[in-house]
C-alpha cells in the first residue's frame, strides 16, 4: 500500500484529501504545519507528499527545496490558492514533480497523484537493471552479481550499461565506439573488443560462455 503524506494547515482540506485517498487504496499521513511536514518527510518515507504551499512554519517552496537539498527524491505535488505563473514555476524549479491550484477537483487530484507515482516507478526501475543475478545499478554506478560487487573500470561500467539498456538489440563495435568511446574517437575498433574480453572475465564468463554478453560474428555484440 503506497503511503502518501498530506501536509496542509487547512483541516477541512487534510480531511477531504484523506478520506479520498483512503477510499482510493492510500495510506495517510498528516501534518499541520511545515516543521512537522518536513520532519515527517525525512522520518517516514513517503512514497508521495501533497504539499501546500503557504503553510505556518515552514513555506512549501523551502520544503521542496531543503528536501531536494538532502537529495530525497520523494515525489512531491504542490497545493495552492494562488493561481500565478511565478508559483508554480518556482515550485517545479525547486523539485516538485506537479502542481495543482486550489479548488481543485479531487477526481483530477486522484489521477494526477496515480501518473505521478507511475513515472516516479518507472524511473526507479530504469536506475537499476538487471539480468538474471546481475544487478546494474546506474545511480550508484556499482554492479553486483550474486550480491558481491564487481569492480569495474567506467568504460567497463558504460559498456555493460549501454548493453543491458538495449537487451536483445545487436549493438555494433562502431555504435559502442561512439556511444562510450566519443564520436570524435579516432581508435580502432579493436579497443570495444578488449573491453568486451575484459568485461567477460570478471563477471565470470568462461571462454565460449555468453550468459550476459554474446558475440554476433561479423556484427558486433549483445546481452541476450
Amino acid at each position: 500500500m503506497k503511503k502518501i503524506l498530506i501536509i496542509e494547515d487547512e483541516a477541512n482540506i487534510r480531511e477531504l484529501l484523506s478520506y479520498n485517498l483512503t477510499s482510493n487504496g492510500y495510506q495517510t499521513l498528516e501534518a499541520e504545519d511545515g516543521i512537522k511536514g518536513f520532519e515527517m518527510s525525512i522520518r517516514e518515507k513517503p512514497d508521495l507528499i501533497l504539499l501546500d504551499l503557504m503553510l505556518p512554519g515552514k513555506n512549501g517552496l523551502d520544503i521542496c527545496r531543503e528536501l531536494r537539498g538532502r537529495g530525497v527524491k520523494t515525489p512531491i505535488i504542490m497545493l495552492t490558492a494562488k493561481n500565478e505563473d511565478i508559483d508554480k514555476v518556482m515550485g517545479l524549479e525547486f523539485g516538485a514533480d506537479d502542481y495543482m491550484t486550489k479548488p481543485f477537483s479531487v477526481h483530477e487530484l486522484m489521477a494526477r497523484i496515480k501518473a505521478v507515482l507511475r513515472r516516479s516507478n518507472q524511473n526507479g526501475e530504469e536506475n537499476r537493471l538487471t539480468r538474471g543475478e546481475l544487478t546494474i545499478d546506474v545511480e550508484r554506478h556499482e554492479v553486483r552479481l550474486n550480491d558481491v560487487e564487481v569492480e569495474l573500470s567506467m568504460k567497463e561500467f558504460e559498456l555493460l550499461k549501454t548493453l543491458a539498456e538495449n537487451r536483445g538489440v545487436v549493438m555494433t563495435r562502431d555504435k559502442l565506439l561512439d556511444q562510450i568511446w566519443g564520436i570524435d574517437y579516432d581508435g580502432e575498433t579493436r579497443t570495444v573488443d578488449v573491453h568486451i574480453r575484459y568485461l567477460r572475465r570478471k563477471l565470470g564468463e568462461e571462454e565460449g560462455e555468453s550468459k550476459y554478453i554474446r558475440t554476433v560474428r561479423g556484427r558486433g555484440y549483445k546481452m541476450p
